[in-house]
């Protein structure tokens, strides 16, 4: 999906109104004589993402970049810090499709959760590859898994996500208790 890679057989094709974005597990594309401010604002005080302006400092500040922070130069940051920077990029790029490769790693409990906060709410398509479960468990409405080198959806998974829903509407709807047969 990304051009990176040709598929072995059969080809991939892109509606025109799909806009990818990619982040991988290497960071290779930052500036590392940037700022981490100039890195995702360009310079600019207020940033554009998707029907929403918001100040780029606070934006940066989602990333948990605070302060001082993001005055630090892109060359000096952890992998962690670089991790979050890269996904700042990203998300403000107004794709509506976003492939995460292993998003979790390296990400500091405030910063999984503006990512997982960010996933929920976002309106477009997020494809995770991810081993990390609890973060699946917390982001993922399927799961797609690969075993003995053939794709099938982990219904298993799918099943408990259900579950709630059907609970949340039948409070919703006022059932005192939706499900009888499932009280302790």
């Amino acid at each position: 999906m990304t051009g990176e890679q040709q598929p072995d057989t059969g080809t991939v094709t892109l509606g025109e109104s799909v806009k990818v974005a990619y982040v991988g597990q290497i960071r290779d594309t930052l500036d590392n004589n940037k700022t981490v401010w100039e890195e995702v604002s360009g310079g600019l005080d207020i940033l554009r993402i998707g029907e929403y302006e918001i100040a780029s400092r606070a934006y940066i500040g989602r990333f948990n970049f605070k302060g001082q922070d993001q005055q630090k130069r892109v060359g000096e940051l952890s992998g962690g810090e670089r991790n979050r920077l890269q996904l700042a990029k990203i998300l403000q790029m107004g794709a509506n499709v976003i492939l995460l490769d292993e998003p979790s790693n390296d990400l500091d409990i405030e910063t999984l959760r503006a990512l997982e906060d960010a996933i929920l709410v976002f309106p477009g398509t997020v494809m995770v590859v991810s081993h990390d479960r609890w973060f699946l468990d917390r982001i993922a409405t399927h799961i797609l898994s690969f075993e003995n080198e053939q794709p099938e959806f982990y219904e298993a998974f799918e099943l408990p996500i259900k579950l709630v829903l059907c609970f949340e509407m039948a409070l919703i709807c006022g059932k005192q208790q939706p499900f009888p047969e499932l009280a302790l």
